[in-house]
């Protein structure tokens, strides 16, 4: 039998709960992948202390399932951060935030004490750069960043009529050199202007678990 991409993140959102049962404070992510897992969480509403939600939309669908929601300065830790993601390595380097909530995303995998990232096949690649990296922006300064990541070898494209929820824009850029991920993430966070690029190579994922035809598979 052969799944759909969707019959795919349903497998995820089931599979990953195993990892969040015995947690009452969990970070939510955004995404198609996301809202299947939410929908999972809502079956165990009872046993969550609260969630901390890393943009609108998904604050938005929590409420809508009745699944507390608080704000990150007001939990004591996060043991876990649960998010998808564009594009994977097995060694937990990615490729996030093409939905926009790239910020938040990043707060939330560096105030987790464990990121579990869930995808499907489609996403699980040898190389990163098979998908424009997101970076976000402040507004005043998109001139003078996108010629700089034009100078990094990137060719930046301005995505017309979105906002972030932070108030900034994103450019999307395509044809960056992600053979050494790290050094690119560096170097785009620390052009003037810039608010965080969708590199996630720094802060890895914990654990990657990886939805096929053939079953599901964790990685390290």
């Amino acid at each position: 039998m052969t799944h759909s991409q969707d019959d795919l993140k349903r497998q995820l959102a089931k599979y990953a709960m195993k990892f969040v049962k015995e947690h009452a404070i969990i970070g939510v992510g955004t995404g198609s992948t996301v809202n299947y897992f939410i929908e999972e969480l809502a079956k165990y509403k009872s046993d969550i202390e609260t969630t901390v939600s890393s943009s609108k939309a998904t604050t938005a669908l929590l409420k809508k399932y009745g699944i507390p929601v608080s704000d990150l300065n007001h939990v004591p830790s996060l043991p876990i951060y649960v998010d998808g993601a564009d594009e994977a390595l097995k060694y937990g380097q990615l490729i996030k935030g093409r939905g926009g909530a790239l910020l938040q995303e990043k707060i939330l995998v560096a105030s987790a004490e464990k990121f579990i990232c869930l995808i499907d096949e489609s996403k699980f690649v040898q190389r990163l750069g098979g998908v424009p990296v997101p970076v976000e922006v402040i507004p005043s300064a998109r001139s003078l960043v996108g010629r700089e990541l034009a100078a990094l070898g990137g060719d930046p494209i301005y995505r017309e009529h979105f906002i972030t929820d932070g108030g900034n824009i994103i450019l999307d850029v395509e044809r960056l050199n992600l053979a050494n991920p790290v050094e690119m993430e560096e170097k785009i966070n620390h052009i003037p202007g810039v608010v965080c690029a969708g590199i996630f190579a720094k802060n890895l994922a914990d654990v990657l678990i990886v939805a096929s035809q053939e079953g599901i598979r964790e990685y390290p």
